[in-house]
């Protein structure tokens, strides 16, 4: 099975080395699944040709914010709906959460609550989910046929799906908490609050759970649909 992967922001320079690009990351987190792997720059314009240019897709996340004005924001939301027209699986993560919504009619923006950085914890199926997150923009109003799966008071829109084809989350299973760890000294001074940083730093030995999401992502992919 071939995931064509839809980059939409790159990892800090001084971080690829040791962590990979967002892409990689992917291609890590999803190992097990014996999935053959495309990546397409979105975020530099590079598109594929279409939907059938793979069997799903995946969308990373990024530093833009989805209702930002960038000249590859709108083929993107292109794609997302004919991917979704074809009932490809396809996964967001983060901003990809994000792009998916407001490309299906939802609404996306910076949250009044302010920032959600390193381990959080969300409620799915009234058990705990813990996964590392950095954000601050959230899915605020919900397009027609959206399922909310999991949230919490900062962000109840957590989790989303779409028929059974379209399933995205807005924290990141992708990130190792030392690459979070990275990403506060590389691109959160300045930005995110200190106090948020300072006690996001002091979580990040707590263990998430990446390795159930992945387990999820990889049957996800792979089940039959009618």
């Amino acid at each position: 099975m071939k995931i064509g992967i839809l980059q939409t922001g790159h990892a800090p320079e001084n971080l690829i080395d040791n962590s990979g690009n967002y892409d990689q990351m992917f291609r890590s987190l999803l190992a097990d699944g014996g999935f053959d792997f495309d990546t397409y720059a979105v975020v530099d314009n590079v598109f594929p040709s279409g939907a059938d240019a793979a069997d799903g897709w995946l969308i990373t996340g990024s530093k833009h914010g989805a209702y930002e004005d960038h000249g590859w924001i709108p083929p993107l939301e292109h794609l997302i709906r004919e991917i979704h027209a074809r009932k490809q699986p396809l996964v967001g993560i983060c901003f990809g959460h994000q792009i998916i919504a407001q490309a299906l009619g939802g609404k996306v923006e910076k949250f009044t609550g302010g920032w959600a950085v390193g381990p959080v914890t969300y409620q799915m199926d009234g058990k705990p989910l813990r996964l590392n997150a950095w954000h601050q923009d959230q899915v605020t109003a919900l397009p027609e046929g959206a399922r909310v799966l999991a949230g919490n008071d900062h962000c109840k829109n957590g989790i989303l799906a779409y028929g059974d084809h379209i399933w995205t989350l807005q924290p990141h299973p992708e990130f190792a908490s030392s690459f979070v760890g990275g990403l506060i000294d590389s691109r959160g001074r300045g930005v995110v609050p200190d106090a948020i940083l300072d006690a996001a730093s002091t979580e990040l030995h707590h263990p998430v759970q990446s390795g159930e999401i992945a387990t999820f992502l990889n049957a996800f992919f792979q089940k039959e649909r009618t």
